[in-house]
């Protein structure tokens, strides 16, 4: 049938209270261009140790401060990274949260009425909160969106101490 688009079902690969846990524990007391650039760097390292081909992005505001692709990224990581964000920016939460919640009601990015062009409600896109306010994100693509969210938590955590 034309113009019929399949919803992309999302699997279950977390548990959603443990990630909302997760989530609570790693807002920080301060973010600069300085420490997203740190950021940046500490997310590369990570990557190159573990032979990940990984596309980093942070951003602070509206001004993106960091954004690597370390070799064998594909050019389609920077159109996830920008649909990862686009979520993170739009609920202010993790994009592995937004789809994993989504993925434990049984629902996907369409009953939020949003679009799979825009939005990615998978692993990797992380917001940066300073006293409860957003402040800008963290955004990783280039493995499977499991390992794009451990990378990006490994890192947050490393940043705030814990």
């Amino acid at each position: 049938m034309f113009g019929f688009v399949p919803k992309t079902e999302i699997p279950v690969l977390a548990d959603v209270a443990e990630l909302e846990a997760e989530f609570a524990q790693l807002h920080l007391t301060a973010m600069d261009h300085e420490a997203a650039l740190a950021l940046g760097e500490d997310l590369i390292r990570r990557s190159r140790a573990k032979g990940w081909p990984m596309a980093v992005s942070v951003k602070i505001g509206d001004h993106e401060v960091f954004h690597v692709a370390l070799p064998g990224a594909k050019p389609i990581n920077d159109n996830w990274i920008r649909r990862k964000r686009n979520l993170v920016e739009l609920t202010g939460e993790p994009s592995f949260l937004v789809g994993q919640r989504l993925a434990a009601q049984g629902k996907t990015i369409e009953d939020l009425n949003l679009s799979e062009v825009d939005f990615a409600p998978a692993g990797g896109g992380y917001p940066l909160i300073v006293d409860d306010v957003v402040v800008g994100s963290v955004i990783v693509s280039g493995v499977p969106q499991e390992d794009d969210h451990a990378l990006a938590v490994e890192a947050l955590r490393a940043l705030v101490g814990k």
